[in-house]
């Protein structure tokens, strides 16, 4: 059996939660290796929504381990709010099935307050984060002045020393945007009594996963976002602050890159989008509408409407051969069911010329104009198909264009958000 990496092939909301979850029942360990609590997860099992943000999809499984990565950037009182909504739903959290990365870096409230002033002040040419500080805190980490959830374990006067150095920073900035600057020691009093609640939590990741690589215990890493999101491969500068790519889980999880086995890509039988930056196939008239309203596209997080399209083969092909991608689990094919023809994009023209990637430049992204292919929709319905022989023929058709233009399978097909509606064509697990 080989450990499995799941990533986004798109903009992200690709259904990826439900995937893990499914996935997840054959795994022992569930673990989350970048973003932060921006990426929202819905999960509906037996028609009980659970939605996630920090926490691992494989926390509603009982018997698994779920692991929070030191490439994760982390609110700890988002992870304690989020931990108390899911005891609420009868999901059991404790230090025995939830640790977390001992070097995470921690997003503190001047980075939200610094995340937004930034959007406040860019107007029109605003990126369209969230606002929750996951890319400050980021920068923070690569700049050294991080505070991480080690650090809470330390003496007063260590802690203090760190909030100081981060707060000539971030005041400054502040200072700049004309908000009001962070007092340090109500930022240390708020961390020490913050502390006894989080620290239980704290673990040393990385040897944790190398007991279980020896021991031969089945592990699904989970990323969040997606491949177009990604922060050197994506339609920069309209990313998130981190990696997504595959490789990522190793970097994010602290194990060697032989230990991460398959990766699977998941992308929507359309594209969506969620705040600003290119979208080559997007639609803004009545079929865009009708996708969007069908397929309930609205962010987990932000409620925010997600822009829809066409399904874009160039950017899945991309993040294909990128991510070293195996095979595509396809989500929402029931949202396409009763339209009358459908388009995917196999190619881009650009200034005159046809090309066959998505180019890095910002201008040329906004530039180019997708090239379709037109095939036939169905007319029967493939909401809630457990088997390839419910799919009407024109939707294996559609299957088959898809796998045809991103070169690779789709191993996995989503029917309905449920998780037992899914048809497993190749068992990503399997040696």
């Amino acid at each position: 059996m080989k450990n499995v990496v799941i990533v986004g092939a798109q903009w992200g909301d690709e259904g990826k939660g439900k995937i893990v979850d499914w996935l997840s029942s054959r795994a022992d360990v569930v673990v989350r290796f970048q973003g932060g609590h921006n990426a929202g997860h819905t999960l509906v099992i037996d028609g009980k929504v659970y939605k996630l943000n920090l926490l691992p999809s494989g926390i509603v499984r009982e018997g698994k381990l779920s692991v929070i990565g030191n490439g994760v950037v982390v609110d700890p009182w988002a992870l304690l709010k989020e931990i108390d909504n899911i005891r609420t739903l009868g999901v059991t959290v404790s230090p025995d099935n939830l640790i977390v990365a001992e070097n995470c870096p921690l997003i503190l409230p001047v980075h939200g307050m610094v995340d937004r002033a930034r959007e406040a002040a860019s107007g029109a040419k605003k990126i369209g984060t969230t606002g929750r500080g996951i890319g400050p805190a980021y920068e923070d980490k690569v700049a050294r002045r991080a505070i991480r959830l080690c650090d809470l374990a330390e003496s007063e006067s260590f802690l203090r020393d760190k909030i100081e150095r981060l707060l000539v920073h971030h005041n400054a900035l502040l200072r700049g945007f004309g908000v009001e600057e962070v007092d340090p020691a109500q930022m240390l009093q708020e961390l020490q009594a913050l502390a006894p609640q989080v620290l239980p939590y704290a673990a040393v990741v990385w040897k944790r996963l190398e007991e279980a690589r020896r021991e031969g215990r089945l592990m699904l890493f989970e990323g969040a976002q997606g491949m177009m999101l990604d922060v050197d491969s994506g339609t920069y500068p309209f990313v998130t602050s981190s990696n997504i790519v595959a490789a990522q889980a190793a970097t994010g999880s602290g194990v060697g890159p032989k230990t991460l086995g398959r990766a699977l890509g998941i992308c929507k039988a359309y594209t969506t989008r969620v705040g600003s930056g290119p979208f080559p196939t997007e639609d803004t008239g009545e079929i865009g509408e009708l996708l969007g309203t069908r397929g309930n596209e609205f962010g987990t997080n932000t409620g925010r409407k997600r822009r829809c399209g066409w399904f874009d083969a160039v950017l899945v092909r991309q993040a294909v051969k990128v991510g070293g991608l195996d095979g595509i689990a396809l989500t929402k094919i029931d949202i396409l069911d009763g339209l009358k023809e459908l388009k995917i994009c196999r190619g881009y023209k650009l200034n005159g010329k046809i090309i066959d990637y998505l180019p890095a430049s910002a201008t040329a992204q906004a530039a180019v104009e997708p090239i379709y292919d037109v095939c036939e929709g169905w007319s029967e319905s493939t909401h809630g198909a457990r088997s390839w022989a419910d799919l009407p023929s024109q939707a294996i058709k559609y299957i088959r264009l898809i796998e045809e233009m991103i070169e690779a399978p789709v191993t996995l097909l989503s029917t309905s958000p449920e998780r037992d509606d899914t048809i497993l064509m190749r068992d990503p697990f399997a040696d």
